[in-house]
């Protein structure tokens, strides 16, 4: 089912998620800070607001917050495609492409030919404002169309190596190579399939977090699945063990059919493709991910631009008071932005409660948040917020767990921007990603108690 829109769709154009001025966006990639700016890349057609003529997109930012549109990176050309990446700060010149007194970022992505997915390298020399092809690629081809979405970071000191995560799409395997220069791969190891495996294995990631309170390190891997997310079509899970610079080995592995038993970045419709920043500053960890879902990101509507990126996100890492390691997330927001709402609030969580919160606009719209104590759920509801039949599958209830731990009050965070609403629950341990497109963006939240 496709959609025209017939409404002039501006006041939807979120504030604080990036969105392109006039194209079609999806995955993040190429995340990397240097030198006191903050890049992203990204998915872009720079031709139109559906997919297709996949180049890298890019932006710059030294809040988080506040975006700049840049040229394009990576141009998609005759007969190639760029796919999703990343970009590290080549500082010890390992690939040679800097000379005296410059500092090379290196880009690696996917290259997406006829029937041919190959990892292909682009450098820039001039902080990131323009890139040029390396003339040896690709640097890794294993004679696959399902081979993408690599994941470089630097492992160990001096005398260390670089690391690039991938995956096997179609066999849901996580890939691990080593290299010294960014040009010569060796295979490392693998893993998966694991837990949910609906449908392929896209954009990994895989980083080292302090546990909170602690001194002790485990490393954090992230998966995104399409189809077969906890809330149907696109989602993203993630796995905590350790990583030796070689292999990654689960602390925990679940032998369940129900999804419901694996860990999920965020249970909400619109949240995929997840990837963090190299080179965060102060050890931070962040992370972005795609504020949509492949069931109807091509229809989705708004114009002239298509899709947005999620808030940047702080990552850190809990031990539950079940004993299992457990992401908590953040928003990376501003003391105060011109058509952002952000509401913080706390409401009844205990057995023999069921509350819900309702964000409403104009003509009834609404999204309402039900917080049930003896279901120990929340689900959240949008089959009223706004436009829905673009796609069928877009009017959608959706669940998560209430937070491990909570009792008989749950904290939120709900951040409204645009098209997006945010939420955050018991510290960020559960988060829900959902579009919305309301008549305009709601801007009231009340609290209503329900009948059992």
């Amino acid at each position: 089912m496709t959609s025209i829109p017939t409404t002039d769709t501006a006041a939807l154009r979120p504030v604080a998620h990036f969105t392109a001025k006039n194209s079609w966006l999806n995955d993040p990639n190429g995340l990397l800070h240097h030198d006191g700016t903050y890049h992203l890349f990204f998915q872009t057609n720079p031709h139109g607001t559906t997919w297709g003529n996949i180049s890298w997109g890019h932006a710059t930012s030294t809040d988080l917050v506040t975006w700049t549109e840049q040229d394009l990176a990576i141009p998609f050309t005759e007969d190639e495609m760029a796919f999703s990446g990343s970009a590290v700060v080549d500082a010890r010149n390992t690939a040679g492409f800097a000379k005296e007194g410059e500092t090379a970022l290196v880009a690696i992505y996917t290259s997406a030919k006829d029937g041919s997915q190959s990892q292909s390298l682009a450098f820039s020399l001039d902080e990131g404002e323009t890139w040029t092809r390396y003339a040896g690629n690709p640097v890794l081809d294993i004679g696959s169309a399902e081979f993408r979405d690599p994941k470089v970071f630097w492992y160990g000191g001096d005398d260390g190596h670089w690391v690039m995560v991938a995956v096997e799409a179609v066999a849901k395997k996580v890939v691990l190579y080593t290299s010294s220069d960014l040009r010569h791969w060796t295979f490392a190891s693998d893993f998966g399939p694991a837990h949910a495996v609906g449908g392929v294995w896209e954009c990994p990631d895989l980083f080292p977090l302090i546990v909170e309170g602690t001194t002790r390190t485990r490393w954090v891997l992230i998966v995104s699945m399409n189809p077969g997310g906890i809330a149907g079509g696109s989602g993203t899970q993630y796995f905590v063990g350790d990583f030796d610079g070689a292999s990654f080995v689960p602390e925990r592995l679940v032998d369940s059919n129900d999804l419901a038993d694996f860990d999920w970045l965020d249970y909400g419709r619109d949240y995929y493709a997840a990837v963090s920043f190299n080179d965060a500053p102060d050890g931070r960890r962040l992370m972005v991910g795609w504020a949509s879902n492949w069931d109807y990101a091509n229809v989705t509507p708004t114009s002239p631009w298509r899709s947005s990126m999620s808030l940047v996100r702080e990552i850190r890492l809990i031990a539950s008071t079940d004993g299992v390691h457990r992401i908590a997330q953040r928003p990376v927001l501003p003391r105060e932005v011109e058509g952002l709402q952000v509401f913080e609030l706390s409401v009844p969580s205990g057995v023999g409660n069921r509350h819900a919160v309702v964000l409403s606009g104009v003509d009834e719209e609404r999204l309402v948040i039900t917080i049930d104590g003896d279901d120990r759920s929340i689900s959240c509801d949008r089959t009223a917020s706004g436009q829905i039949a673009f796609h069928e599958s877009f009017p959608s209830v959706d669940w998560a767990p209430l937070p491990n731990g909570t009792t008989d009050s749950l904290d939120l965070l709900i951040v409204v921007d645009g098209m997006i609403v945010e939420i955050y629950a018991g510290g960020g341990l559960v988060t829900m990603t959902e579009q919305v497109f309301p008549s305009e963006p709601f801007g009231s939240l009340r609290v209503e108690p329900l009948a059992r």
